[in-house]
């Protein structure tokens, strides 16, 4: 076909012209090409870290509160001195208690926060001795605080620690906590020549008579850290988890032969075992039954203790002790952000 228009050496020099022409428009368009694929990508990549950024910052769900809702304290009063160990008892108007782990519309359980600024809303409320979780549904506790001025507040929240939206806090509640205070009276009731308990509550002593008899344990039944060891090096934040030996875990409240359930002495020594433990930020109940708990510690060197107790929180005879170990906690290293090395750009070749 060429051949019937042009002569050889013509066609030739016709197809050369026409070929440098396609190789400088392919460059042309594949440098712009690649300055525009650069520009997407970049693009791309700013876009997918802001997502991961706005992902990683985004608030957890919140289960919501019905108008009206409101949590309150019934004991103590606001301004009331009262003694190193007291009674407080929560209301609550408008929603129901439940146990944390059990989601239900409209419920929850309750939380004191102490001497310390509420935590944030849209997350988890911590657990450490500032922050006291009442997840067994407990509507009242006993609590230990040294003498001296001190503030109280109720935080109500979801199954998952979550506040509700809007949020259900207390006033804050000031108290002064004196040595020589009146003890609180017993909130049971004689009837029928017996004492009668408060509503269930899985931490509470309240009410229990401090000769009320200790219960049996088995011959060489023992209690013990499986996590951490003694001298061990934890995070902040550690899951502790505990061993038994001879005797079967029951919840508090739960009448059973050699059975009990758990309690986690930190930095406190032993307690009296001839009467039900203390439920304060040193002695922590585990009453429902769990055989490990999250911890939440600040940097130095603590101490951790287990002791085994029967549904009353009264130690048995005799008594289910561990060793009191020491723990090292330390916060995380900081990762260190490898410099970003540059690669040379390539250089542009030139087109003949």
């Amino acid at each position: 076909m060429f051949r019937c228009c042009f002569g050889d050496s013509a066609l030739r020099r016709r197809i050369g012209a026409a070929g440098g022409l396609l190789r400088r428009g392919a460059v042309s368009a594949c440098r712009a090409g690649r300055r525009v694929g650069m520009a997407v990508l970049s693009g791309a990549v700013v876009l997918v870290g802001a997502l991961g950024a706005a992902e990683a910052q985004a608030p957890r769900p919140r289960t919501k509160s019905p108008p009206g809702a409101s949590v309150y304290f019934l004991e103590p009063q606001p301004g009331a001195t009262v003694g190193t160990r007291f009674k407080i008892r929560f209301g609550l108007s408008g929603m129901e208690v439940s146990p944390s782990g059990t989601p239900k519309p409209n419920s929850g359980h309750h939380h004191v926060i102490i001497d310390t600024d509420l935590p944030p809303f849209d997350e988890r409320i911590p657990a450490d001795f500032n922050n006291v979780h009442f997840g067994g549904g407990q509507t009242e506790a006993e609590l230990t605080l040294p003498p001296g001025e001190h503030t109280l507040q109720l935080l109500f929240a979801d199954h998952d620690h979550i506040p509700h939206d809007p949020p259900l806090v207390s006033k804050e509640l000031r108290i002064r906590v004196v040595e020589d205070a009146a003890p609180p009276p017993p909130t049971g009731q004689a009837q029928d020549g017996h004492l009668h308990h408060g509503a269930g509550d899985a931490g509470s002593v309240a009410g229990v008579p401090a000769a009320a008899g200790r219960r049996p344990s088995p011959p060489g039944a023992s209690v013990y850290f499986v996590y951490p060891p003694d001298g061990a090096v934890i995070r902040p934040r550690t899951t502790i988890r505990f061993g038994l030996k001879g005797m079967g875990v029951a919840p508090a409240g739960i009448d059973k032969a050699n059975t009990g359930h758990h309690h986690l002495l930190v930095d406190v020594e032993t307690p009296p075992l001839d009467g039900p433990l203390p439920n304060d930020f040193n002695h922590i109940h585990l009453g429902k039954g769990q055989t490990e708990h999250r911890l939440d510690l600040k940097p130095g060197e603590h101490t951790l203790q287990l002791v085994f107790a029967d549904e009353r929180h009264i130690p048995h005879d005799p008594p289910i002790l561990s060793e009191r170990i020491r723990v090292t906690v330390k916060l995380p290293p900081k990762p260190v952000k490898a410099k970003a090395k540059g690669k040379p750009k390539p250089k542009a070749r030139r087109v003949r």
